[in-house]
């Protein structure tokens, strides 16, 4: 298959957002903001990943994410690449996310364990020590990458903590991570087959593991909970590397490119850095308004089981609708003329559709607010100001959205 991108000369649609330079250039605010003013529910005829409509506002997006039935995760996928069954290069790897009921709702159960109120409370203090150590070991005054040192440092680690992975080999999580949830790559041929052989080589090591455990008692790693569980413990090989996959990407990108947008935000925005270094009381409703700010994820995807209405507009079976998340958390109606600015104190940062809402709702979102929240107080403790030093280097895709690279300094405050 030929490689899918645009030559110069054709023309760019201004309601395609799923354009990756808007993201690596960030100037997606704009045609965002047009399409929730003229067009909410918008059919994009031809993209790069073929047509979809645009879902960009709360209300629909909280209508699709609500009607899982009608709206599938399994049909054709979470993102709003297409799966093509006749590329060699193209092998289905299926995950709880992206499956319908009843087989989501088995295996989501199997590892929400691993995520609950209690399992928070035992792993706070681990969580709080390694973030003590991270942001010790930081220099002061000299310059260094905050998200290879902070973000990626912190996430890794607690992936390596939920998987009980060796320690030594924790950036294979990342490298992983960056592989799997690169949108673009399914652009490419070379690069398609590149993350195939990237994704069974992570399948094996996580085979390892799970081979050593087998015939062990359970214990709070996800591995260990899926071979205890009915709904899992007899995946094929695909669907395991699915599933680990899933964990990886959403346990790492999410709250990883959010510790980054933190850095990133309170520097923009230094009205609203001072009011939190004021009031640390502040820092829980600020976890909620830095992940809606920043939306790591700008969307997932559905597909029509059956014609339908969304806002007066004709769905036919089929149809791929891109929920733009990313949009939603900007959406005025709900959080104000002032919703694409950082608000520390907003009154409703809470309602925020970056976990995404109904039976898909991300699983590990107390996990994320935890360690976003642990972050702000170990850096409120070391009156850690972090300032930006240079443009950041942005993921330059539609889905992951977040940083490469982000220069910074720290100061005393």
């Amino acid at each position: 298959m030929a490689t899918l991108a645009r030559s110069a000369a054709e023309t760019v649609d201004p309601f395609d957002v799923s354009r990756p330079e808007l993201y690596r250039d960030d100037t997606w605010r704009a045609p965002f903001a047009k399409l929730r003013a003229e067009a909410p529910v918008h059919y994009v005829p031809d993209s790069e990943f073929g047509a979809y409509w645009s879902v960009s506002t709360y209300k629909p997006i909280i209508e699709v994410e609500s009607l899982p039935d009608l709206y599938s995760s399994e049909a054709g996928g979470i993102t709003i690449a297409n799966f093509d069954a006749d590329d060699p290069n193209a092998v289905r790897m299926p995950m709880f996310i992206a499956r319908d009921r009843p087989v989501h709702t088995a295996q989501r159960r199997t590892v929400a364990p691993a995520f609950t109120p209690s399992e928070m409370t035992r792993m706070a203090a681990d969580i709080r020590h390694r973030t003590e150590e991270v942001l010790d070991r930081l220099p002061w005054g000299e310059g260094f990458d905050w998200v290879d040192t902070v973000s990626i440092e912190l996430t890794t680690g607690m992936l390596a903590i939920l998987f009980d992975f060796p320690w030594e080999d924790r950036r294979k999580l990342t490298f992983w991570s960056d592989w799997a949830g690169d949108i673009e790559i399914i652009k490419n041929d070379e690069l398609r087959q590149q993350r195939l052989m990237h994704m069974y080589e992570c399948g094996s090591y996580f085979r390892r593991l799970w081979n050593e455990r087998v015939d062990k008692p359970l214990q709070p790693d996800l591995i260990s909970m899926m071979i205890h569980s009915d709904a899992m413990r007899e995946m094929d090989d695909n669907e395991f590397i699915g599933n680990l996959i899933l964990l990886i990407v959403g346990g790492n990108d999410t709250t990883r490119n959010t510790m980054s947008g933190l850095a990133y935000g309170l520097d923009k925005y230094p009205d609203q850095r001072a009011k939190l270094e004021a009031d640390p009381s502040l820092i829980p409703n600020a976890v909620s308004e830095l992940i809606r700010w920043q939306t790591p994820l700008a969307h997932m995807r559905r597909t029509a089981t059956r014609d339908t209405e969304l806002m007066g507009q004709q769905i036919k079976a089929g149809d791929k609708l891109a929920l733009w998340y990313i949009s939603g958390n900007r959406d005025e109606s709900v959080f104000g003329e002032d919703a694409d600015a950082l608000v520390v104190d907003r009154p409703n940062a809470r309602r925020h559709l970056a976990f995404g809402h109904g039976i898909h709702r991300c699983v590990g979102a107390r996990l994320a607010e935890l360690q976003i929240g642990i972050l702000l107080e170990e850096m409120a403790k070391r009156r850690m100001r972090v300032n930006v030093t240079g443009a950041p280097e942005r993921v330059s895709a539609c889905f992951v959205h977040g940083y490469r690279r982000l220069p910074v300094e720290l100061s005393k405050y």
